[in-house]
């Protein structure tokens, strides 16, 4: 390792929580360079739903690097993005009676984000834009703007401006609705807030600390935002593509958003890839208004048209849901039996435990890591051991993962009993 310390920059993270150097992977599993295996609970913060190098993926790309398939087009036209948009109409959208324009923007979830912040500007020729507590959008400025984490909105080294955060639901405590703050700022002409462009919104907000809206607060949020003549963006990088059950985390709700935003497990194979989808009449983009150099990236395409297969019927929306009611059940059972003051919350494959001692999650994923487990933690002070598995990993493996977390969980809380006698 001393040749990242010596020449890589100071800014790495998550290899300082994990500190190996992997060499290969394979559906749940991946392999440092010594052989040691390691569970996979962090699917590269949800890049690869579908586990590592799913062999149909796999396939898909082999065959088309061999026959000297193009990689690189820009915005032209390429039978691989040709294949990727008739099977994303036929397999995603026309079974959920969607009907969005689809936009290729740069590769990455914040490249998604600032579009759909210029697109809604440019659309209603407004500036602002309402943004969530605890939101966490992306590093770019735009996104950074609507991302509520201090720490990384520090970073930006200049003023964030021309947005409004405001309470997401639960942040005011059980049994108010923070929509009423919303709602009365866009009624009352005194409030100071002009008519906002947009709402963007994350229905569970991952990094922010697995913070799960109830489907009847994205409903009226939806409704208050249509009512006002504002756009509702819903960012679903990292908990859309089945990550909550549906391949889209609104559908539960009933909503239908006027843009989404989707990347990370978009390609399923790890592979840079991000879409913006929009309701038709908002696309008033001038040719070329907004671009990015690898926007044409055809593997991704290829990847992310085998991935659609996963979509064809709705196994794989059962299975997370079952599997999210295992890991939620037998996490509740951990905690009641260690007296641990936490809560468990979450939906389908993405869970988090929020530990009313914030330095216990950073100090069970650790143990975990020791034990052979990759988990990460989530929430402004770390305070939540957050579950982010592959979907398709098996309930065996998922069984494995728990016995390591409650392990981890067993000798944490006897150090901690320790140290404070």
């Amino acid at each position: 390792m001393n040749v990242f310390e010596q020449y890589e920059s100071e800014v790495r993270g998550y290899c300082r929580n994990f500190p190996a150097v992997f060499k290969t992977a394979k559906g749940a599993w991946m392999t440092d360079e010594s052989g040691r295996r390691y569970l996979d609970f962090f699917a590269g913060a949800g890049v690869l739903n579908y586990g590592h190098n799913p062999d149909r993926l796999k396939e898909a790309l082999l065959d088309y690097i061999a026959s000297d398939g193009i990689t690189h087009t820009l915005d032209m036209y390429s039978v691989a993005k040709q294949r990727f948009i008739e099977q994303f109409q036929e397999v995603i959208l026309a079974p959920r009676n969607l009907n969005y324009k689809l936009q290729f923007p740069g590769p990455t979830g914040t490249n998604a984000v600032e579009a759909a912040l210029k697109l809604a500007r440019k659309v209603t020729g407004r500036e602002r834009v309402v943004n969530f507590t605890n939101a966490f959008h992306g590093m770019t400025l735009g996104s950074l703007s609507v991302t509520g984490n201090g720490f990384k909105r520090a970073g930006a080294g200049v003023p964030l401006n021309h947005t409004m955060s405001v309470p997401f639901d639960g942040f005011l405590g059980n049994g108010v609705d923070t929509l009423d703050y919303l709602e009365a700022m866009l009624i009352d002409d005194g409030s100071g807030l002009d008519t906002p462009a947009a709402v963007i919104v994350e229905t569970v907000q991952a990094e922010g600390g697995v913070n799960v809206a109830d489907k009847t607060w994205l409903q009226r949020l939806r409704k208050i935002t249509a009512e006002h003549g504002v756009l509702l963006i819903v960012d679903d990088i990292q908990v859309g593509c089945g990550r909550t059950g549906g391949f889209f985390s609104f559908e539960e709700a009933g909503i239908e958003p006027d843009i989404v935003t989707l990347s990370k497990s978009l390609s399923g194979y790890g592979l840079p890839f991000a879409l913006v989808l929009f309701r038709p009449e908002l696309d008033q983009w001038a040719p070329g208004e907004h671009n990015g150099t690898f926007r044409g990236h055809c593997p991704a395409f290829i990847t992310a048209t085998a991935a659609l297969s996963f979509w064809q019927d709705n196994w794989l929306e059962k299975a997370v849901r079952t599997k999210g009611k295992i890991a939620t059940d037998r996490l509740r059972k951990m905690l009641k039996n260690f007296g641990t003051k936490a809560e468990v919350r979450g939906r389908g494959l993405i869970i988090g435990v929020a530990f009313d001692d914030p330095e216990l999650a950073s100090s069970i994923s650790a143990a975990c890591f020791e034990r052979g487990l990759i988990i990460e933690t989530a929430g402004i002070n770390d305070e939540v051991l957050k579950l982010l598995p592959s979907l398709t990993i098996s309930e065996e493996e998922l069984a494995r993962g728990l016995d390591i977390i409650e392990a981890a969980m067993k000798a944490t809380m006897k150090g901690s009993a320790l140290s404070a006698a």
